[in-house]
């Protein structure tokens, strides 16, 4: 089989790519610009595009399916031509799911979490020598690609994203999947550009309960209001699992979590992740993982990559940095944080630097979220603001959305990294929040700090 992706330079989509040329396919593609790590790892297997646009003449009768990534426009120049050879156009979650529809589809969805509670699973499934196939929106320890799809494993494993499949589908993607087995973490309001309310973003995780098999799985939080809310009132023919947090005790930096076999140490902490501990116990446990085995495996899980990942440490200092940009996130990653240096103070950054976060009207989502931090700053730039063609957001907006009287807010990535390299950090810890990089911050130099 021929496959052509247009765009494949995309984190799911270059590894969808990898995925397949694995499996035997034969593999082209296209995009108008490919960072690193794709450029990379798509050169390694011969797949990088031999120049970098859209090129029409490279769409033929040839091909037999055209994967399609949300960076690509509706009227992309590629696209035009494969819809007017009429060639099968698919999003990478409509192909996945042709994939994998003849497997035990175990999908985890969430506004927070989805990628951490997969990771788990899959670090725990790989640890008692388990195979499945799987898709996962970070890269683990032990795994050489976030897609792995066979003809011969029985389960696939896959992160449900609640956003759009593609510029021509407007459908969330984890409403494809149609789960045998699901997961539902949080529900905090993202993406305000797709969904304009919260109620309409709920509304995406009610389409996903009821999307799942009859007879189906869901394992869900049931400290979440939302999300006990949306699946203990669903019809569907589904089986209901809730869970809640796990007991636990901190001593010397050290998370303890209770087990049958008493305390076990983790290398991972916070409320949120013990939740995430307990929603992936249940999904191994009806993937065949017992209870004991489940544990065993989980204490040398140490997280997912830039999920609260510790980038340097000295006797005095801690550094960590995070993805979390949404208010959920922040105010989860932040406050675990605190809970686990409570002898420390914490200085945390914000960058706003999403479509949500720099919209005025969501700002206001965020009150609260740094309020466990002893110094909190936010960093965004208005050329990010520029660039996603929104109205200019000021200071006081920003001071005002957060309800915090000592904020620091920087716009200017010089001056927020001569803070940084200025601020004392003797018995602190620092947590870098961001789904961007301030404006350029060099990393290493973040960890010659300490």
């Amino acid at each position: 089989m021929k496959i052509h992706f247009i765009a494949i330079g995309g984190s799911a989509m270059h590894n969808l790519a990898i995925a397949l040329y694995q499996k035997g396919y034969q593999v082209t593609g296209s995009d108008d610009v490919i960072h690193d790590p794709s450029k990379s790892r798509l050169a390694k297997y011969n797949l990088l595009p031999e120049r970098f646009g859209w090129f029409p003449d490279a769409i033929t009768d040839a091909i037999d399916v055209v994967i399609l990534g949300m960076h690509a426009k509706a009227d992309n120049p590629e696209l035009l031509k494969a819809q007017n050879l009429g060639l099968k156009i698919y999003s990478y979650p409509e192909f996945l799911y042709e994939q994998s529809k003849y497997k035990t589809r175990v999908v985890i969805g969430g506004s927070h979490g989805k990628t951490t509670i997969t990771s788990m699973i899959l670090h725990v499934l790989n640890y008692h020598d388990r195979e499945v196939d799987y898709m996962v929106g970070a890269q683990l320890d032990g795994f050489e690609t976030m897609v792995h799809l066979t003809e011969d494993n029985d389960f696939i494993v896959l992160e449900g994203d609640e956003y759009l499949s593609s510029p021509i589908d407007r459908r969330p993607k984890f409403h494809l999947y149609k789960p045998n087995i699901a997961l539902i973490s949080g529900i905090a309001w993202d993406h305000i550009n797709v969904f304009p309310s919260f109620e309409n973003y709920k509304e995406q995780f009610s389409i996903f309960t009821n999307s799942l098999t009859h007879g189906g799985i869901m394992v869900y939080n049931a400290e979440d209001t939302a999300v006990k809310e949306i699946v203990e009132s669903a019809e569907h023919a589904i089986k209901k699992y809730p869970y809640t947090t796990p007991d636990f005790t901190i001593r010397n930096g050290i998370t303890y979590i209770d087990s049958p076999d008493g305390e076990l140490p983790l290398e991972i902490f916070g409320k949120h992740n013990l939740q995430n501990v307990a929603g992936a116990k249940w999904i191994c446990q009806h993937m065949g993982i017992d209870e004991d085995d489940f544990y065993e495996a989980i204490t040398s899980f140490h997280g997912a990559s830039k999920r609260l990942e510790k980038i340097a440490e000295n006797d005095a200092t801690v550094i960590y940095k995070d993805f979390a940009h949404s208010p959920s996130k922040v105010a989860a990653t932040t406050a675990a944080v605190k809970e686990q240096y409570q002898d420390r103070d914490v200085l945390a950054c914000l960058e706003l630097h999403t479509y949500s976060s720099l919209n005025t009207e969501f700002l206001r989502e965020y009150r609260g979220a740094l309020d466990k931090a002893d110094k909190a700053v936010v960093f965004y730039s208005p050329d990010a603001v520029k660039i996603k063609q929104l109205e200019e957001v000021t200071k006081e907006e920003i001071a005002t959305a957060f309800q915090r009287d000592d904020l620091l807010i920087y716009t200017d990535p010089k001056e927020f990294q001569e803070f940084l390299w200025k601020e004392p950090l003797v018995n602190s810890v620092v947590l870098l929040m961001s789904s961007g990089n301030y404006g350029g911050l060099d990393f290493e130099k973040v960890t010659a700090l300490v």
